[in-house]
């Protein structure tokens, strides 16, 4: 079974963003069969339309998405827990992602962003986190790294590993992932060698595929994946990181 651990979905019909419809049909054309699926930003503080629309999406498609939440700590503190409460008892998602890229916040920040995520490790959900150098003071490794040791029993999806933009910090995530062992690696819009590395560093249970679809085509980062694994691990291992890490971390 393969699983796309990072995919976005937009109610909006504009250039570079795609509907669920869409997604499904990229799918079934990767031989996708689940998809981890979080919100496209709109460049907006409000987010809750496209929670809204995930978990309408996820209804829909009860088999094939994995719907995830996506809070903004510039709602402010109380407003955005209620985010993160429907997003857990009334959607019934997965995890929550926070981005400090988009929304333009560190993601350590002990005023705005941990009371969040302490809300999130409260109601037992994983925590999802994007990492890139596209705003790498905001979501550098190191400032995972005090989260994931202040929580040590919630996992963590660290999106993207340290990818992104031109820069690559991805070594820094590795050995980061290394000391804390509640963070598992989404190797997303990252270098293929930086991804062989961290399965060979960490293990191929802590390494889950990922496309970025819309901004990477599905079929072609899936079998970038499966071009990358063949003859570089064996075939368990290679399973565990196309779907079975990601089906364990959920529960499925």
């Amino acid at each position: 079974m393969i699983i796309d651990a990072d995919v976005h979905i937009s109610p909006f019909q504009e250039a570079g963003r795609i509907q669920v419809e869409e997604l499904i049909r990229r799918m079934d054309y990767a031989h996708v069969e689940k998809a981890v699926v979080w919100l496209q930003p709109h460049y907006f503080r409000d987010v809750e339309l496209g929670n809204r629309y995930v978990f309408e999406s996820m209804r829909k498609y009860p088999d094939r998405i994995l719907g995830f939440g996506w809070v903004d700590p510039h709602y402010g503190i109380e407003k955005a827990k209620d985010v993160v409460l429907r997003c857990v008892e009334e959607y019934g998602f997965y995890g929550v992602k926070l981005n400090g890229a988009q929304n333009e916040f560190y993601i350590d920040n002990d005023q705005i962003s941990i009371p969040i995520i302490e809300e999130i490790v409260r109601l037992k959900k994983v925590l999802a986190f994007h990492i890139g150098t596209d705003a790498y003071e905001s979501t550098h490794p190191f400032r995972l790294a005090k989260i994931a040791a202040r929580f040590p029993e919630t996992p963590i999806l660290a999106v993207h590993m340290g990818g992104v933009a031109h820069a690559d910090i991805s070594n820094a995530m590795i050995e980061i992932a290394q000391a804390q062992k509640n963070i598992i690696l989404v190797g997303s819009a990252v270098k293929t060698k930086a991804i062989l590395l961290a399965i060979k560093v960490l293990s191929a249970s802590r390494v889950c595929f990922g496309s970025d679809t819309p901004f990477e085509l599905m079929h072609v980062e899936t079998a970038r994946y499966q071009a990358m694994l063949d003859g570089e691990v064996p075939i368990q291992e290679a399973n565990l990181i196309m779907g079975g890490n990601a089906a364990r971390l959920l529960a499925l």
